[in-house]
This record gives C-alpha cells, sequence and structure tokens, in this order.
C-alpha cells in the first residue's frame, strides 16, 4: 500500500489506516535502536534510503543498510511517506538485526491527516516507531525555554499532536511525535536518551550520514 501514482489514492490509504495506529506503549526491552533516512541523487530521480542500529542504551553503531530505487512519487507536503517509504522498505529487508524501536525523520502524529511517514513505516512494519523532524509541519506552540531538555506541547484543533523539544541549549528544536505503539510521553523519553552533544538523535545522524553517501 505504497506503490500509488496519485495524492487522491494516497490520501485514501492514509485515511484507511491511521485507524490502525497504536498510541499506547507496546514496547518490551530495548536493546537496539534504528534511524532511518532518504537522499536523493541524479536530480532527485533516485530514492538512496538509509537504516543505521545502534546498541541501546549505549547508542554504538551496529548495523547499517543502504537501499538504492527509482524515485515514483514526487515531492508533495503531507505525502512524504509515499515517496520515502518503499526504499525505507528495501534498507530494512536487509537487516540482520530488527530493532526494537525505530526513529525517523519525519512526523508521525503532528501531520494533517494524522498519519505521517512514522506512523505509515510503523503500521507496515508492525514496529514501534517515533517521529523525529527537523521542522514544523503543522500545529502551534508557546514558547520554548532555551535550554536542552525542555519541552512543550505541540497543538492543532485544541489536540496534542506532538512535543517541541530542545534537544541542544539554544539551538533550533526538534519536533517529537508518537509513530506507532508508543506513547508521547515514552517518545519523548526514548528521544532524549538517544540525543548526544547534537541536535539531532544519534540514530537519525547515523542514517543521514548514509543516506548522503
Amino acid at each position: 500500500m505504497i506503490n500509488v501514482e496519485t495524492v487522491a489514492e494516497a490520501k485514501e490509504i492514509q485515511e484507511k489506516l491511521r485507524n490502525q495506529v497504536i498510541t499506547q506503549d507496546y514496547l518490551g526491552q530495548v536493546h537496539y535502536v534504528a534511524g532511518t533516512d532518504v537522499g536523493f541523487k541524479d536530480n532527485y530521480s533516485i530514492t538512496q534510503a538509509a537504516v543505521a542500529v545502534l546498541s541501546f542504551p549505549e547508542l554504538e553503531l551496529v548495523e547499517t543498510a543502504i537501499a538504492k530505487i527509482p524515485t515514483t512519487f514526487p515531492y508533495i507536503p503531507g505525502y512524504l511517506s509515499f515517496r520515502e517509504i518503499p526504499a525505507i522498505l528495501q534498507a530494512m529487508e536487509k537487516l540482520q538485526i530488527l530493532p526494537d524501536l525505530i526513529l525517523c525523520d519525519g512526523q508521525g502524529l503532528a501531520h494533517p491527516r494524522r498519519f505521517g511517514l512514522a506512523c505509515h513505516l510503523g503500521v507496515l512494519l508492525d514496529i514501534p516507531t517515533i517521529g523525529v523532524a527537523k521542522s514544523l509541519l503543522i500545529g502551534k506552540h508557546k514558547t520554548l525555554p532555551p535550554e536542552k531538555g525542555n519541552w512543550i506541547p505541540l497543538i492543532d484543533k485544541d489536540e496534542t499532536i506532538g512535543i517541541v523539544l530542545r534537544s541542544r541549549t539554544n539551538v533550533k528544536p526538534i519536533y517529537v511525535s508518537i509513530g506507532h505503539k508508543i506513547s508521547l510521553s515514552t517518545a519523548r523519553e526514548y528521544t532524549m536518551k538517544c540525543l548526544s552533544k547534537y541536535r539531532l538523535p544519534e540514530t537519525t545522524r547515523w542514517a543521514d550520514k548514509l543516506s548522503r553517501q
């Protein structure tokens, strides 16, 4: 339910699958966390997805996988998963170590139809996922204090759809939301535990490097 040709088809799939998102904790022991990210090559004609698996809580890199496929869906805000997930799924298939939790470079519930990339990937794989986005897609929030660890709710239509998290002091925040099989408070907890001295979680930093190779 990824290879679609029109926005209408994509929207129908999002509306159908979003009811399968689980917003409670269905996490066992977390021994491995993974990050996913996607880059593009040859004038965006090739999609290159990367998955980095790290031990937890040590955050040491233990496995990576990369997949390259032709880009089949245009860049349309709110439909990123249809552009990126086909390659991510191929990269995931190459892994020998299946992660217990995936931090996705993109939105989860912080999405107009409450079904961003992290939700989509989590439902398809049946693995707990978190959306950790570098930019705001929708929602409003109050002023966030500048020190690392501060967070405030991200609100859309009187609904809390995620949090704005200061991952590094005096640096732009990140936007954390539920993907699948995890609560928002637990998503925040694991995102914080995956941070080191940088703005992005170590999972995302590794996946980002690989997706650009």
